[in-house]
């Protein structure tokens, strides 16, 4: 695995303006600099979405974390605020020559600590099994199979997605904060050790979940929801579903069930964001990925 040296490193929040973790762990880290500065390389700090923030709101007019596909960011045609907002911030980053970038984000479903990869570069793999390794509560998402490219941490090969939950939209929790900041120090004490050549060891397997596709909640034909998670499934992100297992009560009381023919791992359950998209959850699959020689 052959890259340049990290000199440049950007750490994100508030792409999403009422995912207050990564708002106020960016607040903080300009208020304390120190805490983010190493020897090697700076580190750009940005509130991504600031009217949103201000307004207490995930978005004003379109989604920030899926304007950044490049055509998207070329078309002249795309006025909309947070579709601006993303040609900007890429602008930007291009111009400070990222090397890496660290995006925050959290979520109201049960995804505890995650790492969510856009592309499967060797750099991002040994980084993420580097850190499920010295904490075993991280879990890696892969997210790039079924998903376009239009996500913030597209703009840069190097970097991660750190979501973390669950927490309610627009409130702080202290756990999950000091839970996040320590993994950001995690990785900037990584990135340090990799331009001194001195990277830690990391595990030659990964255990990687790959999205299969998204359910939505069951409707009826004129589109409403006419059911909820089922309670034996509310919380249980990462936990194997296996066929004939419980997925939605209706409101008639009636019991929908897995019919998949294999054991799948659901993700992002009933992510409160994720209601206007029509999705109840993602379905994965769990994989062990030699990294070894790559």
């Amino acid at each position: 695995m052959t890259i340049n040296q990290i000199s440049q490193v950007a750490i994100v929040g508030g792409t999403h303006g009422n995912e207050l973790i990564g708002v106020y762990l960016v607040k903080k880290f300009k208020q304390f600099p120190d805490l983010i500065k190493r020897p090697s390389f700076e580190a750009l700090i940005l509130l991504a979405n600031l009217r949103a923030f201000e307004a207490g709101r995930r978005y004003l007019e379109t989604d920030l974390n899926r304007c950044f596909d490049i055509q998207d960011l070329e078309n002249p045609m795309l006025i909309q605020y947070e579709q601006l907002l993303a040609k900007v911030i890429y602008q930007q980053l291009q111009e400070s020559q990222v090397d890496f970038l660290i995006d925050l984000h959290s979520s109201t479903a049960n995804m505890g600590l995650t790492i969510l990869l856009g592309n499967d570069h060797p750099f991002n793999l040994h980084l993420a099994a580097y850190l499920s390794s010295i904490n075993p509560s991280v879990k890696v998402l892969q997210t790039e199979a079924t998903q376009k490219n239009n996500r913030l941490r597209s703009v840069c090969e190097l970097g991660i997605t750190i979501e973390v939950g669950p927490i309610s939209q627009g409130v702080l929790d202290a756990t999950l904060f000091q839970k996040t900041e320590k993994l950001i120090t995690v990785i900037l004490d990584y990135l340090e050790q990799w331009n001194q050549n001195q990277t830690p060891n990391s595990p030659n397997t990964l255990t990687l979940y790959y999205p299969l596709e998204s359910i939505d909640f069951p409707r009826n034909e004129a589109g409403e929801v006419v059911g909820m998670i089922h309670p034996s499934l509310e919380g249980n992100d990462y936990l194997a579903l296996n066929p004939g297992d419980q997925m939605f009560v209706n409101f008639d009381d009636s019991v929908v069930v897995y019919q998949g023919k294999t054991t799948v791992y659901p993700v992002f359950i009933n992510e409160s964001a994720y209601w206007e998209k029509g999705i109840a959850m993602y379905l994965t699959s769990k994989q062990e990925l030699n990294i070894l020689n790559q």
